[in-house]
């Protein structure tokens, strides 16, 4: 795999030799976002143009519009790997570096393809968007830029707990290169930025049930403790840390344990995770050139807006969870599923289904499909377990082929998907996603 990045490090080297002026087409998510912040910092390095656009999914209509773009190298980072037939027929050379499922189509001379799954490493716990993006410009001395693509790992759930194959190797890279230190400490989010009680409440990986999305269910463990609900974590007298760290790690042990900062940054982007949460707030919210331009190096006002936006998609988090404790899901045979059409809700379906099955809102021996409606077509957001990937559960697979059979699109990662199916088509759609995930269980 290295050696495939390697070429394509080549082939990025030669265009900005040539002083070619390069396309960048990334995902608009936390992974996406650190994946085209990995490349626009190395080009801006370089002295290079570049033109840069973040988008929620690559469509058919999208590549064949590119197609007539007079760019000589188009490099697309966290999403591409479903197109390579149609990058073949491209008269430009292309650069994809993705960690989604794979076809069989092999690539041609001008398109470099860079996938774990192509070399048989798991592209939903090894290697991130980001980590593809970063071994692209690996080779021309940008391990500095390492921590990007840890960023995004955490984006995409790979390393909350612990960095493992690929993912190892860049982490040892942002050490080495003196950006990234590792310590122990308690895994809660926005230690000083935010009320303790709000920074338990807004900590969702590791969980903590009872006290993860559930304000009042955080306030009232505080008070039990006797401890100040109202101040931040980093204002806690030291005792009062540890009679908390003793009382969180009886919760979940995984509260405890190591923390990955960027001792140079400012307070609010030191710690890896919680800069990750910050880029996804700016995706979700549709400010993903927010969050870009925070990863080049924008501080004050961008970061302000970006801690805003933090703020309210936290609070839809909670909105989200609450609805789901009032609600529940519905339950098919293999499935559970969660649908809506209120505003809100659509934008953290994804997120809240996740946290739902992390913290047991969710029945976690059934993956959950979320569904919001879009005008005349539905997106869907579907989730499950470890435990129950290692069950034979492909939700990219189940939901590429559903959505095909409604001509919708769909895929992403055995644990991990999304699709997009016409309004139509819902109910048809559950009860074949519900008998592919029973058959994937029988048969594995």
């Amino acid at each position: 795999m290295l050696n495939k990045a390697g070429e394509a490090c080549d082939m990025l080297k030669e265009h900005i030799e040539n002083d070619s002026v390069i396309r960048l087409v990334s995902h608009n998510d936390a992974d996406g976002i650190s994946a085209a912040a990995v490349i626009a910092n190395a080009l801006k390095e370089e002295d290079v143009q570049f033109h840069t656009t973040l988008i929620p999914r690559l469509k058919e209509e999208t590549v064949n519009q590119l197609r007539s773009e007079k760019y000589d190298l188009f490099i697309f980072s966290d999403m591409g790997s479903p197109f390579i037939k149609e990058f073949n027929t491209y008269k430009h050379d292309v650069i994809v570096a993705d960690h989604h499922q794979v076809d069989d189509t092999a690539s041609e001379s001008n398109v470099i393809h860079i996938n774990p799954h192509l070399f048989e490493i798991d592209g939903s716990r090894d290697l991130c968007g980001a980590g593809s993006a970063y071994l692209t410009v690996r080779d021309m001395d940008k391990k500095h830029l390492a921590y990007f693509a840890l960023i995004g790992a955490f984006g995409d759930m790979q390393g909350q707990d612990g960095f493992t194959g690929v993912n190892q190797l860049i982490l040892n890279d942002a050490i080495e290169s003196g950006t990234v230190e590792v310590h122990e400490g308690l895994k809660i989010v926005s230690k000083a930025s935010e009320p303790i009680f709000k920074s338990l409440a807004y900590t969702f990986s590791p969980p903590l049930p009872g006290i993860s999305g559930d304000l009042e269910g955080s306030q009232e463990f505080l008070e039990k403790m006797n401890l100040s609900y109202g101040i931040k974590f980093t204002d806690l007298e030291d005792e009062e840390k540890d009679l908390l760290k003793d009382a969180l790690v009886s919760i979940n042990p995984e509260i405890f344990g190591d923390c990955y900062t960027v001792p140079k940054e400012v307070p609010l982007l030191k710690d890896l995770e919680e800069y990750s949460y910050i880029l996804d707030a700016c995706g979700k919210n549709k400010k993903q050139g927010l969050g870009l331009s925070i990863a080049l190096g924008e501080r004050e006002q961008a970061l302000d807006a970006a801690l805003r936006l933090q703020r309210q998609y936290r609070d839809q988090i909670v909105k989200g969870l609450e609805w789901i404790k009032r609600e529940g899901a519905q339950q098919l045979n293999a499935i559970q599923y969660l649908y809506s059409e209120d505003k809100v809700l659509k934008s953290v379906m994804g997120t809240i289904a996740s946290i739902g099955l992390s913290v047991e809102l969710l029945d976690n021996s059934k993956p959950v499909i979320g569904m919001s409606r879009l005008h005349k077509d539905i997106k869907i957001s579907g989730r499950t377990t470890r435990d129950m990937v290692a069950r034979g559960v492909n939700l990219g697979k189940a939901l590429r082929d559903s959505s095909n059979n409604f001509m919708g699109t769909g895929g992403g990662h055995d644990i991990a998907a999304g699709a997009m199916i016409p309004y139509e088509a819902k109910d048809n759609f559950l009860h074949l996603v519900d008998e592919m995930v029973e058959y994937q269980l029988s048969n594995d």
